[in-house]
Order: C-alpha cells, then structure tokens, then sequence
C-alpha cells in the first residue's frame, strides 16, 4: 500500500516499506541506521509512518555501497558521512561570508574534513592490500602443489616455520 505523500515541492514521499524494496534493503535495517543517526526521514505522516524522499533513498543507497560494495563499518560510514555534511556547510558558509577570516576558516575546515576523508580510505585501501597480498600468497602455494604433481612430484609442504618439508 502506497501513502501519496507529496511535499511542498511537490517531490513524493515514500513509506519505509517501499524505500526498503527499492533500495535491497530491510526496513528493520533503514530504522537501525535510523538509530545511528545515519539517516533522519524527511518528515513523519499523521500515523506516524516514516516517509522518505529522493535524498533519503540515494543516501540510502549510499550507505549500502559503501556497506556492501567497499566493505566499510557502520561507523566507517558514520564519519564519512559526517564529513560530507560538514563540507556541505563549509561550502554554504564559504558562500555567505563576506569577512576573508571567515572564508578562509571555512575552507581549512574543509581541509581538514577531506584529510579525514582521505585517511578513512586510505586506512581501507592498506586492509585491501594486505588481504590482496595473503590471497596471492595463497594462489602461489596452490600453484606451486600443481606445478609438483605436474612434474611428477609429491607436493611439497611449507610449515608455519618458513621450513619446506617433502
């Protein structure tokens, strides 16, 4: 069942149910991040439901990208999320200043926002890279025991030592 919610723009407002069906995921899961503080419905119906908009459902699918996707924790995704409501108020307050301190404050904000940012993925990048380099290692292992049975060979076994046995 649809609510035909509309707000003052006219934009359409959707149930829980129905952003969760849209976007793969559980309403359970919306109203967790709800919890979270990860996303804030656009506005509530007079029972109470939770509508969303446009915005809601693309942050939504935001959050589920870097969840799913890119393998980042809720809290991960929490502060980057933080970051880009905070540049997007750094850019507002870069606009409406007009006092040079004020802009220039603005903008190393956003500076420091984007080093966060930055280390954030760069801190996910290395994790990638480590498991990335014990998959290859395994890949070589395997590789190895195949090269053996091809020559002929019992395949030899690397202990936790560094030690090869045959």
């Amino acid at each position: 069942m649809s609510i035909e919610v509309e707000t003052p723009t006219g934009a359409r407002l959707l149930k829980i149910n129905e952003v969760a069906t849209e976007v793969g995921l559980t309403a359970r899961s919306i109203r967790y991040y709800e919890e979270l503080g990860l996303l804030k419905p656009a506005a509530r119906s007079e029972g109470a439901y939770r509508l969303y908009d446009a915005d809601d459902v693309e942050r939504l699918r935001f959050i589920r990208a870097l969840r799913d996707d890119a393998g980042f924790s809720l809290a991960e995704i929490g502060r980057l999320l933080e970051d880009e409501a905070a540049r997007a108020r750094n850019r507002e307050r870069f606009r409406t200043a007009t006092d040079p301190a004020e802009r220039r404050a603005a903008l190393a904000d956003a500076l420091v926002r984007i080093d966060d940012q930055v280390a954030i993925l760069r801190e996910k990048e290395g994790r990638l890279r480590a498991m990335i380099a014990e998959a290859e290692g395994r890949r070589r292992h395997i590789a190895e025991h195949l090269a053996d049975l091809d020559a002929g060979r019992e395949p030899r076994h690397v202990h936790e030592s560094g030690g090869v046995a045959r």
